[in-house]
């Protein structure tokens, strides 16, 4: 779960909405939503530290095959460190290199 986190946190960071709405098979929030949502936040989104990928609030989705975990996981500004911004994806196993990604929101919480 934590490489799967570690690449769309990547993506973020570096702005690459498109690849993230590749990445997540265009399902949920298009690139236009995702970087509209981190826009209206007003800061500027890093790649967390390497010790805050342990702090995930994951949820195994019950009954869901492929397995499924709903995450939760604070972003990281350059403003503020760790930040009120929150994102939060379904993840699916798969036999890919990563989790299959869905990402449902990205939001104040």
């Amino acid at each position: 779960l934590k490489a799967t986190v570690r690449r769309v946190m990547t993506m973020l960071a570096q702005r690459d909405y498109n690849a993230l709405e590749r990445l997540t098979n265009r399902t949920r929030l298009t690139a236009a939503e995702m970087a509209e949502g981190v826009r209206d936040y007003g800061a500027n989104l890093i790649l967390p530290p390497d010790d805050s990928f342990g702090n995930l609030d994951v949820i195994e989705v019950e009954g869901a095959q492929p397995r499924a975990w709903s995450v939760y996981f604070a972003l990281w500004t350059v403003e503020e460190g760790q930040s009120d911004l929150t994102l939060e994806l379904t993840l699916r196993e798969s036999d890919k290199e990563i989790y299959d990604v869905e990402i449902d929101n990205i939001h104040v919480l």
